[in-house]
């Protein structure tokens, strides 16, 4: 299949939701259920249509679809697959722990809109910088193969390759987490207006800043992730990420109780650096691409 098809094909199934979402929202007055039916129906029609695509080229027959794999082939993405699944527990018990905590700082709902707004902030960018861990989960696993450029006839890839890799991205991963964390220190006053109510905005400041200054751990972390599940490093990924959800839950405990939100936040610093160190130690010492393994690699080849 070739690149043109899946972009048609998501640009027809995200032009179909866009069209049925007002139509069964408020012309079927439907509301939340209509949203739901309208993406329900857009994801259906793609599948249907990519099956079509993939049967018409050859690239999966009728009774390969409905035959179940051999478990040699099917254990290792079930391994996988139960490792970051475990990854999204965690992440997801964290949320749900924060948004908790938020909700019972006080019975206004300042802290509620205080924190929406310094999310809000958080997003400007770290969209971008979990766009680079999905980079990093392609590049690395490429560079890792080893290959014969067909015109020089030159080895390329390689482990060493994807380590000078990985340290580029990191290094780009430090550039642009100090720089999106900068930008959003200068559009917080901006982001403010967009409330008139003055105890928001103060209640956001310091969280809206802390947010900020999180961007240069993300920049480290999504990416230095990326890098792990490119590896397929599963199961490190996980236990890290599930050992900075328990400190975070333990800090939640005891940090806004003396700082309020601000607190909230700072256990967000707990969740990003606990994060940060196990990606530290996948890349200096356990890893497939570590600096003491990649140095015995290069003192074997010498």
């Amino acid at each position: 299949m070739d690149t043109v098809t899946p972009l048609k094909i998501s640009l027809f199934s995200n032009l179909m939701n866009a069209i049925l979402d007002p139509l069964f929202i408020f012309t079927f007055n439907m509301g939340v259920t209509g949203a739901a039916l309208a993406t329900l129906a857009a994801e259906v029609t793609s599948a249907i249509i990519f099956t079509f695509f993939l049967w018409k080229r050859k690239m999966v027959t009728p009774s390969k679809m409905f035959t179940l794999p051999k478990w040699a082939k099917l254990a290792p993405l079930v391994k996988g697959g139960a490792a970051l699944q475990l990854r999204n527990f965690a992440l997801n018990v964290t949320f749900l722990a924060v948004t908790r905590v938020t909700q019972s700082i006080d019975n206004t709902g300042v802290a509620a809109a205080a924190h929406a707004m310094a999310i809000q902030t958080f997003q400007i960018g770290g969209i971008v910088l979990l766009a680079l861990s999905t980079v990093a989960q392609i590049v690395v696993p490429n560079k890792m193969i080893e290959k014969i450029d067909e015109n020089t006839g030159e080895q390329t890839g390689g482990v060493i390759a994807a380590k000078d890799t990985v340290s580029r991205l990191m290094r780009w991963g430090l550039i642009l987490g100090t720089i999106l964390g900068s930008l959003q220190v200068l559009l917080i006053p901006h982001l403010q207006k967009s409330t008139p109510i003055l105890a928001v905005r103060e209640a956001a400041r310091v969280p809206a800043l802390l947010a900020s200054l999180y961007q240069v751990i993300n920049g480290f972390v999504f990416i230095g992730e990326g890098v792990m599940v490119g590896c397929g490093s599963f199961l490190q990924l996980s236990l890290s990420t599930l050992v900075a959800t328990i400190a975070t839950v333990l800090a939640l405990q005891e940090f806004p109780k003396s700082f309020g939100l601000t607190g909230v936040w700072m256990s967000f610093g707990v969740f990003n650096t606990l994060r940060l160190l196990g990606v530290i130690i996948h890349q200096q010492f356990n890893g497939p691409l570590s600096a003491r393994k990649t140095t015995k690699v290069m003192k074997k080849d010498s």
